[in-house]
């Protein structure tokens, strides 16, 4: 069972972080042929309320800034969200912003810890939840 611990410093309401979810053995064998292919990939997932989902009390869902390899996009959206599901979490949406490159020529700006764990799920074939901003209702 794969489970998510939201348990960083807070910044102007959200919770900034790194948490690593990696893939089985046996998946990440049989894509480390494949590596030279792969490309990380910038989501934006929204996640709904489930039991046992780890969010702060009182939140009716989060957004969470993943960074996930894959050998297009569509693998990494399909990866993250069996992922978040192992862990207990109910994704609603993604949205992709691209790879690193797509990102640069969009005129983003990338600061050196975002490329590192850019780096980190692409090293380990993994993906990193880098940022949780949990909803509440007012």
């Amino acid at each position: 069972m794969v489970r998510i611990l939201f348990a960083s410093a807070r910044r102007e309401g959200a919770l900034h972080g790194c948490l690593t979810i990696r893939r089985p053995r046996r998946m990440a064998a049989a894509m480390a042929q494949e590596h030279s292919r792969q490309q990380v990939y910038t989501l934006l997932v929204q996640i709904g309320r489930k039991t046992g989902d780890g969010l702060p009390d009182g939140a009716t869902g989060a957004a969470l800034v993943c960074y996930a390899s894959g050998v297009d996009e569509a693998e990494a959206v399909r990866e993250t969200v069996a992922i978040l599901k192992q862990a207990d979490c109910a994704p609603l949406d993604v949205t992709g912003y691209g790879t690193l490159a797509e990102r640069e020529a969009q005129g983003d700006e990338i600061d050196a810890d975002e490329r590192a764990l850019m780096l980190r799920a692409l090293d380990e074939n993994s993906v990193v939840v880098a940022q949780m901003t949990p909803f509440f209702d007012e």
